[in-house]
């Protein structure tokens, strides 16, 4: 009996197993195989969830200027080579998100987004379910909340450094399904908190991990999100990893993660001084002609 051809595989099912295989492979390995998955790789169901690639050339970069040393660079020249053109992020992004036809569910944002790429994921991507902004694009943190009105349907929302009693009003406002929150390493306040408590009450799912955080906005949290399954506070500073208070508030998280979060001790204004009279003894101590405080 003969074997079955790829080309032949049914075109629901292939469509399925392409979605999954990320933006590389759809771009510049599916496609070349036959006719059949290069019309497969078209379907919009294909391009539901676009995980950008963390850097991309930015606009304001020409292609002379551009050699990039980065652990996306082989991906971008192999599409540099296939299409023929160095696409920079605002085109790139447009090239992406027109191929899903308003169907994307997920995006992760590539880094040195611009406010019209992000703009135009706003406008044609009103199905969005969840949303990655990242670390590098701290001005596009600044202007989502512009744009966050246009996606009712969010679930998930990843932020990088981000003001957030800012914007958490006017998601509490917009995005009614929203239960999971990232916001690492950034300021958790008095009013910060109060904007968590009183707009995203009903959250999930929360990732404050780096944070600096004012205990007392730590313990508001922790009494007014009675909703949350996975609380993530590890590494951060405000608070100690072992505070009993802590601890009894969160004992009802089934997953909740403090781990390495400590107090910033606070260094008196005499104590620099005797540590530089103790470095000094122990260089004389040792006789060692090169060691320089600085």
């Amino acid at each position: 009996m003969e074997g079955r051809k790829w080309e032949d595989t049914n075109k629901d099912i292939l469509v399925n197993v392409l979605g999954r295989v990320g933006m590389e492979s759809l771009l510049l390995d599916v496609p070349f195989v036959c006719k059949s998955w290069y019309k497969a790789s078209r379907e919009p169901q294909c391009w539901e969830h676009l995980i950008f690639p963390t850097f991309i050339k930015p606009d304001d970069i020409n292609d002379i200027c551009w050699e990039p040393e980065i652990p996306d660079s082989g991906f971008l020249e192999r599409l540099a080579m296939t299409y023929q053109e160095n696409l920079s992020v605002t085109a790139f992004v447009k090239f992406i998100v027109n191929r899903s036809c308003g169907k994307a569910r997920i995006i992760e944002l590539p880094g040195g987004c611009t406010e019209e790429a992000l703009e135009y994921v706003a406008n044609e991507c009103p199905r969005l379910k969840g949303l990655a902004v990242g670390s590098y694009n701290e001005f596009i943190n600044g202007i989502i909340v512009k744009f966050i009105s246009k996606w009712k349907n969010l679930e998930m929302l990843k932020l990088g450094k981000y003001d957030l009693k800012e914007i958490i009003p006017q998601i509490g406002l917009h995005c009614n399904n929203l239960i999971w929150l990232s916001a690492p390493y950034t300021y958790i306040g008095k009013e910060e908190a109060s904007a968590l408590v009183s707009s995203l009450s009903e959250l999930k799912y929360l990732d404050l991990h780096g944070g600096n955080f004012e205990k007392e906005a730590l313990v508001m949290i922790l009494q007014g999100c009675k909703q949350l399954l996975h609380l993530d506070i590890s590494k951060s500073f405000g608070f100690n990893d072992d505070d009993a208070e802590i601890l009894k508030l969160a004992s009802q998280i089934p997953a909740f993660m403090c781990e390495g979060s400590m107090v910033i001790p606070v260094i008196e204004p005499g104590s620099l001084h005797y540590r530089r009279l103790d470095h000094e003894l122990f260089c004389d101590k040792i006789n060692h002609d090169d060691c320089v405080y600085d």
